[in-house]
């Protein structure tokens, strides 16, 4: 791929380790590319900032727009992992395909990904828990009113350094279930990372948070008591000994992280079934005592251990409001592969080596 690279010439202060949160400092560089004439084309390094648009952009009247979420680690020798990235870009396409929008060339999107984290390599926190977050996007760029698909599209690349998604870190969240509004139904667009998906469930968002919870826990729109997923994780519950998922019937987003927890339970002898499961079996699992744990997988958080669920206003009790034992080792586990700690037994791990050598990835 010929891609064109124009360095800023001022560089931005790098915040301290220690201070970083989720999603609000941005690195000097970002990568674009442009859909037009039916192809790909113009690829480019450039400074990070603002991008004019018509405001007749058909982005902000339809929504045409989706995008992704994955993290670069340093390893302890300096080394650059990125956590099976193939994976990400692949269910891009799938979003993509959903909206209408031209698919990437995956090895296109991760040269160019390698070549933006070279550049902003010092961007790279090393302390612990922390990591360099990746946002790659595509958006409709057409100027006109008309509900139709774009003809031409943006995709870009931005990084951002950051510290824990949520401030409780792995100590459990508490997370309310939302009876009210609906997220997403089969046939839509619940299994695509669309910006329309997170629009929908903010709402419900704003209602947890207003009651003290810090995430919702969504119901299938069309019978109200099936559980799908947290707003931004998949969601686990190990019932009797048993690790189950709500099953991927189209409303749900197949989560990279949910793969590679399933994969590694499997791996560890623990029995896993993906499954409808109503709120109702979690209620009566919890009284009886067989709810030993409950968690939700993604890439912002990683694990994240549930202490309490909030259905109807009945409080679900979940571990004793503490991490569970499943919780935490799979959460060692990922993160000790992610930061090239663990032997990577799974090939989920592309590394950057040396960056003194440009061509080097394995």
């Amino acid at each position: 791929m010929e891609m064109t690279i124009e360095l800023s010439k001022s560089r931005k202060p790098k915040p301290a380790d220690d201070t970083l949160t989720f999603g609000k400092v941005f690195t000097d560089h970002m990568f674009v590319m442009d859909y037009s004439g039916g192809e790909w084309r113009d690829a480019r390094i450039a400074p990070y900032g603002p991008i004019p648009f018509d405001p007749a952009c058909m982005v902000f009247h339809y929504g045409q727009s989706v995008f992704e979420g994955l993290k670069a680690y340093r390893a302890k020798n300096g080394d650059i992992l990125l956590f099976r990235p193939r994976k990400n870009f692949e269910r891009l396409n799938s979003s993509d395909e959903r909206m209408i929008i031209p698919r990437i060339d995956v090895d296109t999107a991760l040269d160019a990904l390698i070549e933006l984290l070279k550049i902003e390599r010092d961007w790279i926190p090393r302390a612990a828990g922390t990591s360099l977050y990746i946002r790659p996007f595509v958006i409709a760029t057409d100027a006109g009113l008309g509900v139709h698909p774009s003809a031409t599209y943006k995709f870009m690349i931005i990084l951002s350094p950051v510290g824990a998604y949520y401030k409780e870190g792995l100590n459990p969240v508490r997370i309310y279930v939302e009876d009210e509004y609906v997220r997403a139904v089969r046939g839509g667009i619940g299994y695509t990372k669309a910006s329309a998906n997170y629009a929908s469930s903010l709402a419900g968002q704003v209602k947890a948070e207003r009651l003290g919870y810090t995430q919702v826990l969504w119901l299938d729109g069309v019978e109200r008591k099936y559980v799908e997923e947290v707003g931004t994780m998949n969601a686990f519950f190990k019932i009797s000994g048993e690790l189950v998922t709500p099953l991927l019937a189209g409303s749900i987003l197949p989560g990279v992280t949910r793969d590679s927890v399933i994969r590694l339970a499997k791996h560890w002898g623990v029995p896993v079934s993906e499954r409808r499961i109503t709120a109702d079996e979690l209620l009566t699992a919890a009284k009886d005592g067989s709810l030993e744990e409950a968690f939700g997988s993604g890439t912002a958080a990683v694990i994240s251990p549930i202490g309490e669920l909030n259905f109807g206003g009945q409080k679900i009790d979940v571990s004793g409001g503490r991490t569970g034992a499943l919780s935490k080792r799979l959460y060692d586990e990922l993160t000790a592969i992610q930061y090239g700690n663990a032997p990577d037994i799974f090939n989920w791990v592309t590394r950057v080596r040396n960056f003194a050598d440009p061509g080097e990835i394995s």
